[in-house]
């Protein structure tokens, strides 16, 4: 099978970057069209006219049909504006797209940079019903995402399949061994969905444990009035984070309320599990999908830092259950997120598109 990845994806962001390598492993040879956008742009989404021009001169680009051809066709993450592009290039063949996230549900319900009801509010959910209707299949990564992707578009719910998210082997491999002091880490961009008002007060609660913050966002202004317990470290180098896993006691997954933190399981829970990290995160329909409280993880009710520092305390306080933890989060990811398996699991989609 021989499949195109196309648009002005992310090309770094992991949801591409492990699909691409997970079809690679099993055997599927994958080009790449890619016009960059958005790449190594921490907060490109708000760059104003600078993103809009680079974007319309990115689109024209990609309507110029590729010579070669291929048997489906992957608009990657974030793409929903290369829908019609992608169509064009397809020729008739499978359209495949990988949205990841709603841009209404991000910038209007979870980040709030948008107000309900407003022109800006308007026309995201327009360009995601817009992207989600035109792709022959859609691919979300858990299954209440894709019931609310299918809602939000007015498709088929057979019309959105489910692959986990997971991480990239090649970086992300067991060999947990946690540093002293113990350590909590949180990886992660200081957003709304991530529950990072919940994190720094369970840090209060906790003050007895140390905290280490990797990452920057919207929220940089309550990282600088963090707790003496709480390092914070606004940028790590991607291929240097299952280092920082690796080392660290527990990792913190999300823990925000908003509908989206509901439906999702974020890379950095993966990425955890993968390196066997002991993983604390919100219990959350998706969470459930994959992870078990008090086997798989520590699930702990969103939003509730108090539940949260209780969570963390047992863990420091109990090496047989970060250990057993540790053991259990990386059978579930060799079970159900590897490479291997996720990459059978995007080749039955592949396979039933064409």
């Amino acid at each position: 099978m021989r499949v195109l990845y196309f648009g002005t994806y992310e090309r770094d962001y992991p949801r591409n970057a492990q699909v691409i390598s997970c079809l690679r492993r099993v055997e599927v040879e994958v080009d790449e069209h890619h016009m960059p956008v958005w790449d190594r742009r921490r907060d490109s989404w708000h760059a104003g006219a600078a993103a809009a021009a680079r974007l319309a001169a990115a689109e024209l680009r990609l309507l110029k049909r590729p010579q070669s051809t291929y048997d489906s066709l992957i608009v990657g993450y974030p793409g929903h504006f290369d829908l019609p592009a992608a169509r064009r290039a397809a020729r008739g063949r499978p359209v495949v797209f990988n949205p990841l996230v709603s841009l209404a549900d991000t910038f209007v319900a979870d980040r709030g940079r948008f107000r309900p009801g407003s022109p800006a509010a308007w026309a995201l959910a327009a360009v995601d019903r817009l992207a989600l209707r035109s792709a022959d299949v859609v691919v979300a990564d858990t299954h209440a995402h894709a019931d609310h992707l299918a809602e939000l578009a007015g498709v088929p719910r057979d019309r959105v399949e489910v692959a986990f998210v997971g991480a990239e082997d090649r970086l992300f491999m067991p060999g947990w061994s946690p540093e002293e002091p113990f350590t909590v880490l949180f990886v992660g961009k200081l957003i709304p969905l991530h529950g990072f008002e919940t994190i720094l007060a369970a840090a209060r609660a906790a003050s007895e444990l140390r905290f280490r913050l990797v990452g920057s966002g919207q929220l940089d202004e309550l990282a600088r009035t963090r707790p003496q317990n709480v390092d914070w470290v606004p940028w790590v180098e991607y291929e240097r984070l299952p280092q920082e896993l690796r080392r660290a006691s527990c990792a913190l997954g999300i823990f925000g309320t908003s509908a989206k933190a509901q439906r999702v399981i974020p890379n950095k829970a993966f990425q955890a599990l993968a390196c066997g990290t002991p993983l604390v995160t919100g219990d959350t329909p998706g969470a459930r999908e994959l992870l078990v409280d008090g086997e798989s993880a520590l699930l702990v009710p969103p939003g509730d830092a108090e539940a949260l520092a209780h969570a963390l305390r047992r863990i420091a306080g109990d090496p047989e259950l970060a250990g057993r933890l540790s053991a259990a989060g990386r059978a579930v990811y060799d079970a159900h997120a590897s490479e291997d398996v996720l990459g059978r699991r995007w080749r039955e989609i592949l396979d039933h598109a064409v």
